[in-house]
């Protein structure tokens, strides 16, 4: 009881400071807000979007349910999920988060999953695209399309080790005997598939809405998330509760053998993974290596907000969240281990023409053109919010025409 009270008080006091602070600080507070707007607007919506309407018709038509069938051998034995959990993995990769704990709810939801295997899942399943990696990290913030490449193979290499650490979890749970015996054809795949389309009897119609319908509102979910996380940072920087930390993240820093000043920048990664991945560009005190790592770390992590995304997306389930927390932090940790090991095999020797110093200032380095995630990632940023109005409209047609008439 006592436990519940104290948890009370410090929600309540949380969130009353946090008003007094947009008071005290209104333009501030208003900046802030329109940046993660700006953010959400240009990129994250429109980029999302196709993954998650195409996901929804995926599973609709029963295809999701084929893809299970024929991944079941290779996924139960390495992570000790079903096989439709490789649909779930190559959806995350492609398109970001939080669209695999999207996907994994829904795979829950309709009980396609067990509670177990949904946590696992989720688990690794979290993923940077790649079109954010090379587009706004790696070219966008560092100006090398190359560093790229380093960071990318050491998130993915950390994303399936964080899947193979947790297929040990939830021991308990004994696997399912015909899977082993049984050999998958591709009539089976075709019988599943066509099984789960009949189950599903909605029209393409109806189909198709619900798709659309589901995907805007949880976009609409996620640019809540990334406005308020983007006010409680700069509030948080105002306040000096920033600079108070700073010392705390110094210590941490040094420990494991990264430079302080990248202090402010890890604070800021905690909490948003784009504000911190281009503070950490931004330090020039610091080696090209030690940058490289930090931002690895940062994708691992996610970033608190993402974290909130992806727990507003589990509650409404049965999934608890705390597996998935201690899976970022694992992430997180070992994509950076990843970064320091490739640092001279990959990035060094196979990347690069010259003998590059590790020490070259961030200013410096030559800004690589013609990158087509690059381009993509600038073109979308330009059109992205025609796109994001025009399937909001949509989104209010179709919303307006299912309300009930009285």
């Amino acid at each position: 009881m006592l436990k519940s009270k104290i948890k009370t008080g410090v929600l309540a006091s949380s969130v009353t400071g946090m008003a007094v602070s947009m008071i005290i600080f209104p333009q501030e507070s208003l900046d802030a807000s329109i940046r993660g707007l700006n953010m959400w607007w240009e990129i994250v919506f429109p980029s999302l979007l196709p993954f998650f309407v195409v996901s929804e018709l995926l599973i609709g038509f029963g295809v999701v349910k084929f893809i299970g069938v024929l991944l079941e051998p290779l996924m139960r034995p390495l992570f000790r999920v079903p096989g439709v959990g490789g649909f779930v993995w190559a959806m995350s990769m492609a398109s970001g988060t939080p669209s695999g704990a999207k996907l994994t709810a829904r795979l829950r939801q309709e009980g396609q999953i067990t509670k177990i295997e949904a946590e696992r899942l989720v688990s690794f399943t979290n993923a940077s695209s790649p079109i954010f990696i090379f587009g706004a990290v790696a070219v966008g913030f560092f100006h090398n399309a190359q560093l790229g490449v380093l960071i990318a193979i050491a998130h993915y290499l950390g994303l399936i080790t964080v899947g193979l650490v947790m297929r040990f979890y939830g021991k308990s749970e004994t696997p399912k005997k015909q899977d082993k015996k049984k050999r998958i054809t591709i009539g089976d795949a075709f019988a599943a598939l066509h099984n789960s389309r009949i189950k599903d009897d909605r029209p393409v119609g109806q189909l198709l809405g619900d798709a659309v319908m589901s995907s805007i509102q949880t976009l609409l979910m996620i640019g809540g998330f990334i406005i308020i996380f983007s006010v409680i940072n700069k509030l948080l920087f105002l306040l000096g509760a920033t600079a108070f930390l700073a010392g705390f993240i110094e210590y941490l820093l040094s420990l494991i053998g990264l430079d302080k000043s990248l202090s402010m920048a890890t604070i800021s990664g905690l909490f948003e993974i784009t504000m911190g991945s281009q503070m950490a560009s931004q330090v020039q005190e610091v080696t090209l290596l030690q940058q490289a790592i930090i931002t690895s770390f940062f994708l691992g992590f996610s970033g608190f907000s993402i974290q909130a995304q992806v727990a507003s997306l589990l509650s409404q389930t049965d999934i608890r969240f705390q597996p998935f927390f201690l899976a970022r932090i694992l992430h997180g940790f070992t994509a950076g281990i990843y970064a320091l090991l490739l640092w001279e095999p990959i990035y060094l020797r196979l990347l690069q023409n010259e003998q590059p110093s590790n020490a070259m200032p961030v200013m410096n380095r030559i800004y690589e053109e013609g990158t087509k995630l690059a381009d993509f990632h600038s073109s979308m940023a330009q059109v992205g919010p025609l796109i994001t109005i025009g399937f909001l409209a949509l989104y209010v047609i179709i919303y307006y025409k299912r309300m009930p008439t009285k």
